[in-house]
Order: structure tokens, then C-alpha cells, then sequence
């Protein structure tokens, strides 16, 4: 799969990933720290990339329809995290990822388990046209 880590994630989850066998790019490697969201996530899709971050307003599906996108993933860390918290859930994303298809969809991850948004619009969609 092939995912940006945004600026608040380090060199440990980049690592993690890419042991896991995932293509992963980086925000500062890419000199886009700063970059506004919507700048960022046009980025990712133009590259085919899904964006992985900290980031709890990427997970506001009112702001960014995740259908319009190659796939985020907020991380959802304890209010005090240890390095313990992100290592665990850069795993439980990375299980997720050999599972399953993010492009289009928003998955909020916490160590051990994943939500997945569901897009209601998207869902009426899919009704029409398999009624059709």
C-alpha cells in the first residue's frame, strides 16, 4: 500500500510500515511540513497514497469526504501516550491495511482496533446503482 505519514508521526512508524512491506513517503521528506490539509490531501491523491496521521481533524468526514480520496487514517492515542501506544497502533493499522482496502474510506485506529466511517452518501450511491 502506498501511505504518507504526516509530520506528526516520526521515524519509528515510517520504519514499522515499511517493514511491513508498505510504500511509504513521508511529509517532511517530501517539504511539505506546514502544508494546509487540503494541499496535503490533494497531494495524496495525486500520488495515490493514503494519509496516515495524528491529526483529528482529518477525521471529520464533513470536512474531507474520504470518498474523494486515496484513504486516511486517523491515529487515536491515549490522552498521555508512550511510545508503546503509537507502536501498537501503527501495528493495528498495518494488520488492517493486509486485510483490507482503505482507498476512499476514513479509518479511525486505536491499538487493537480500527472503526470504519461509513459514508452515507456513498451508500446511497451504491444502492442506485445496484437497483438500477
Amino acid at each position: 500500500m502506498r501511505l504518507k505519514l504526516d509530520e506528526n508521526l516520526g521515524r519509528v512508524a515510517a520504519e514499522l510500515l515499511r517493514a511491513g512491506g508498505h510504500d511509504v513517503e513521508t511529509v517532511p521528506g517530501q517539504h511539505l511540513v506546514s502544508a494546509p490539509d487540503r494541499v496535503l490531501l490533494e497531494r495524496c491523491g495525486a500520488e495515490g497514497r493514503c494519509l496516515i496521521t495524528l491529526d483529528l481533524d482529518f477525521g471529520n468526514p464533513l470536512l474531507f469526504r474520504p470518498t474523494s480520496y486515496s484513504g486516511i487514517a486517523v491515529l487515536r492515542l491515549p490522552s498521555k501516550p508512550a511510545p508503546a501506544d503509537l507502536i501498537a497502533c501503527v501495528h493495528t493499522l498495518s494488520a488492517a491495511l493486509a486485510a483490507g482496502d482503505i482507498t476512499g474510506r476514513l479509518w479511525i485506529v486505536e491499538p487493537g482496533r480500527v472503526r470504519h466511517y461509513q459514508d452515507p452518501e456513498a451508500e446511497l450511491e451504491g444502492q442506485a446503482a445496484s437497483e438500477a
